[in-house]
């Protein structure tokens, strides 16, 4: 399950987390764009829910310098050791250079110097290198080699970053795709090695409204497939005629004429819907099409908790 629930404040997750653990949930996934941090909610859950293994998807390789990207890494995973995935990626232009003013530069690069980075300074070793993308002079974890070095995932959009994900990463970290897209992205990964990670955050709205479920799906895939790099992204996925109504009306600043030319054939790809038991189902196709973590996102229900049973694993 993705964490924080939404509107729900971090000081009163306890008793979700409790109450994920007697449900059967295995994993808790975090994120980092513009609500909580990545790493604060893993911390509580690490002390309320040690059942739990711990995720997120993603931290920015961008907007935290290597020393302190490499003592959250630690500090997590020595709070939770053999439980946390560390899950890393480009994130966007909007989040890295609109929001954190850090110029948004050749970001395969980043990503994969930060991944080789973070791997000597998780073993302990002292790391006085000049990579393509930046410098770190004499720096070592004080706390020394991690008795569990935690698995590194990449998050991958297109070719480049879904063969880096497989080549240095222990996996890669997928994100607003159909299950057909999963067949098509999740090879390039394989190709770096066998018994690589596959996880991917499924957006769900389990309501049997239709109409509802549609309607605020559009508003989740209007935000995200605007963003250059899923544009980009879903071009390649083959969905250029689909979504070029939303693009074109996004860029003249229309924005609910935007979300209408979102074909309803688009949101049912890419937002899992229905009844709780038509969503658990699509689910399971996605596990089928080749993801191993399925990290489950509510966008909407009109009963939270309720959702939260009605979804968790039989």
């Amino acid at each position: 399950m993705t964490i924080p629930m939404n509107g729900i404040p971090l000081s009163e997750h306890r008793d979700w987390f409790r109450e994920m653990v007697d449900l059967g949930y295995t994993d808790l996934w975090s994120s980092e764009a513009g609500g909580q941090d990545g790493f604060t909610p893993l911390a509580l859950a690490a002390a309320w829910a040690p059942e739990m293994r711990l995720g997120i998807a993603i931290i920015p390789a961008f907007t935290r310098g290597p020393a302190l990207l490499a003592q959250s890494v630690a500090s997590l995973a020595e709070a939770a050791p053999g439980r946390f995935v560390m899950g890393i990626g480009t994130s966007s232009d909007v989040i890295v250079g609109n929001w954190n003013g850090i110029p948004f530069e050749e970001p395969y690069k980043r990503v994969r110097d930060s991944v080789a980075f973070l791997r000597r300074a998780l073993a302990g070793e002292k790391v006085d290198e000049e990579y393509e993308s930046f410098t770190v002079k004499g720096f070592r974890l004080q706390m020394g080699s991690l008795a569990v070095q935690p698995p590194i995932l990449i998050a991958g959009l297109r070719q480049g970053m879904l063969r880096l994900a497989g080549k240095v990463g222990d996996g890669a970290i997928l994100n607003w795709l159909s299950v057909e897209d999963v067949r098509k992205v999740v090879p390039y990964v394989h190709a770096g090695g066998e018994g690589k990670e596959i996880v991917a955050r499924l957006f769900v709205i389990p309501t049997a409204d239709r109409v509802k479920a549609r309607a605020i799906a559009r508003r989740g895939i209007a935000a995200y497939l605007n963003v250059p790099v899923y544009a980009a992204f879903h071009e390649w996925l083959g969905r250029s005629d689909p979504l070029k109504g939303m693009w074109s009306h996004w860029r003249a600043g229309d924005r609910k004429a935007a979300l209408e030319a979102i074909p309803d054939e688009v949101v049912d790809q890419l937002v899992i819907h229905g009844a709780p038991e038509e969503c658990r189902e699509h689910v399971e196709r996605y596990r089928d099409a080749g993801v191993t973590t399925p990290a489950l996102a509510i966008l909407y229900a009109d009963d939270l908790r309720q959702a939260v049973g009605d979804l968790a694993p039989r």
